[in-house]
C-alpha cells in the first residue's frame, strides 16, 4: 500500500518538476476523438518504472495489468474487443513519465490510461492525461501532494488515502493497557510525497497513545547509504520502530543492520517493504519476517470479487505461494476491474464519461467495493497486516482480522 506533503521533496524532486511542469504547459490540447475502429483492441497506455528507485514496485504493476488483461480476454475482451496493453519504462524520474504519457496518447493513440507507481510519478502524468480528457486510474500515487492537485480525472484505486494508513495501527496501540504499550518510537521515513505524510500522520497518533518519540529522521530521496539512521535508531533503543518508505529499500536495509545489531524493537510497522511479499521475505530470510506489520488493502484469502480466480493466476503465471505476491499486483488489478465496469455499465469507452462514472458509482475488486470522491480519493479503509509463520496475514481492525497481533514481536532468528 502501497505514495513531504506538498513538492518538497529533495533538490533532484524540485529540478525534475520543474522540467516536468515546462513539458505540461508546452503540450496543447487536442480535441476528443473517437475511440479506436469497432472490432479492433482496445488499446491501453501505462507508464511503468521497470528501473530506477521504484523497479521492484513496477515489475508488480506490470504483473497486475497483464493479469488482469488476460482475464479480461479470455472472457470476451472489454466490451466484446481485445484489450491491448502498450507500456514504456519511465526508469522512476518525473520527466520520463510525462514523456511517455504524451506519447502513449499523441502517437500511439490509446484510448485508455492507467496511472504509474508512486506519488512522485502520480502528478505529472496525471496532469498530461487531464490536458487529454482521459480518465486516471491509479494504483499507487495517492499521497496528499497528489490530491492537492484536484485532479478531476484522478482516482487512486486503494481502499483508503495513504496519509490514514497508519492510524489503525495507533489505535490498535489504544487497545492495550498503558502497562503493554511500547514506551518509545524511533520513526524513519525517506522524503516522499507517499512516505512522509503516513509517517507523519502516524507519529502524531501514536503519541496521543502515549509513545515518546526518541527518534526521527527524514531521509533524502537520493540518499542510497542507510547504514547512518539504522545504527542511530539502534542506540536510541526505542521500543517501537516506524518506517515510512514508498518502496522495500529502506525497510530491508535497517532490519538487516537491526538483526546484525542484534537489536529487536517490540514492534515493527512499515509503510511498505513488507507488502512486497517474496521480495521482502527472501530478502530478509522468512523467519525473520515474524511479528512485522505493515498497512494494506488486500489480502490473498479475502473473499472479495474475483479473488480466487486472481490466486489461481498469478500461481499458474509466476508459481510459488500465496505469501510471495506483493500488495502491488491485486492494486494494479483492481484498477482494470474499475474501469471495465464503468465502461459496462455506460456501454462505452468514453472518456468524458468513464470519468463520470467512476466519481458516482461503487466498484467491485479484489480489494473490496470502491468509490471515490471528487477528487478521487477512496472511501474506504485500510487495515493492519502481521507477517505470522511465514505469511502475511489481516490483524486489526477487528472486522478484518483472521488473527490476533503478536506482541511483543518475537527476536530475529
Amino acid at each position: 500500500m502501497r505514495t513531504v506533503i506538498g513538492f518538497a521533496r529533495s533538490s533532484r524532486w524540485l529540478l525534475s518538476f520543474i522540467a516536468v511542469a515546462g513539458l505540461i504547459l508546452s503540450v496543447s490540447a487536442v480535441p476528443s476523438r473517437p475511440v479506436s475502429a469497432a472490432g479492433g483492441p482496445v488499446k491501453i497506455g501505462f507508464s511503468v518504472s521497470l528501473s530506477g528507485d521504484f523497479s521492484s514496485d513496477g515489475q508488480a504493476i506490470l504483473q497486475g495489468y497483464q493479469l488482469w488483461a488476460s482475464y479480461v480476454n479470455s472472457h470476451g475482451g472489454l466490451l466484446g474487443r481485445k484489450v491491448q496493453l502498450i507500456h514504456y519504462d519511465d526508469a522512476s524520474t518525473p520527466t520520463q513519465v510525462a514523456t511517455n504519457y504524451t506519447k502513449l496518447i499523441t502517437s500511439d493513440k490509446v484510448d485508455l490510461t492507467f496511472g504509474p507507481f508512486s506519488s512522485l510519478l502520480t502528478i505529472p502524468s496525471a496532469s498530461v492525461a487531464r490536458r487529454y480528457g482521459f480518465a486516471f486510474p491509479a494504483p499507487a500515487g495517492g499521497g496528499p501532494s497528489v490530491f492537492q492537485q484536484h485532479l478531476p480525472n484522478f482516482f487512486f484505486v486503494q481502499p483508503s488515502p495513504v496519509a490514514d494508513n497508519l492510524v489503525s495501527f495507533a489505535n490498535w496501540l489504544k487497545t492495550m493497557p498503558m502497562a503493554r504499550r511500547p514506551k518509545s518510537a524511533a520513526y524513519i521515513t525517506v522524503d516522499d510525497p507517499f512516505a512522509k505524510p503516513e509517517t507523519d500522520t502516524g507519529r502524531s497518533f501514536i503519541q496521543r497513545r502515549g509513545v515518546r518519540t526518541v527518534y526521527n529522521s527524514v531521509v533524502p530521496a537520493e540518499v542510497t547509504d542507510f547504514q547512518p539512521v539504522a545504527l542511530a535508531t539502534v542506540h536510541s533503543h526505542a521500543q517501537l520502530v516506524v518506517i515510512g518508505s514508498p518502496g522495500p529499500d529502506l525497510s530491508i536495509a535497517l532490519i538487516h543492520t537491526f538483526i546484525q545489531q542484534h537489536y529487536s524493537p517490540k514492534a515493527i510497522i512499515a509503510t511498505s517493504g513488507p507488502d512486497q511479499g517474496k521480495t521482502f521475505s527472501k530478502a530478509i530470510g522468512l523467519g525473520n519476517t515474524e511479528g512485522i506489520m505493515v498497512p494494506e488493502g488486500w489480502w490473498y484469502g479475502a473473499k472479495t470479487f474475483q479473488n480466487p480466480q486472481f490466486i489461481k493466476a498469478y500461481l499458474q503465471r509466476y508459481h510459488g505461494t500465496v505469501a510471495d505476491i506483493s500488495q502491488d499486483v491485486p492494486e494494479a488489478y483492481s484498477v482494470g476491474q474499475v474501469i471495465q465496469q464503468a465502461a459496462q455499465k455506460i456501454h462505452s469507452l468514453d472518456n468524458a464519461a468513464i470519468i463520470r462514472e467512476v466519481h458516482r458509482g461503487t466498484f467491485q475488486t479484489l480489494q473490496g467495493p470502491m468509490r471515490f470522491d471528487s477528487i478521487g480519493r477512496p472511501l474506504g479503509q485500510s487495515f493492519i497486516v502481521q507477517w505470522q509463520k511465514g505469511r502475511p496475514l489481516p490483524v486489526y481492525p477487528t472486522r478484518f482480522a483472521v488473527k490476533k497481533v503478536e506482541y511483543p514481536k518475537p527476536p530475529w532468528r
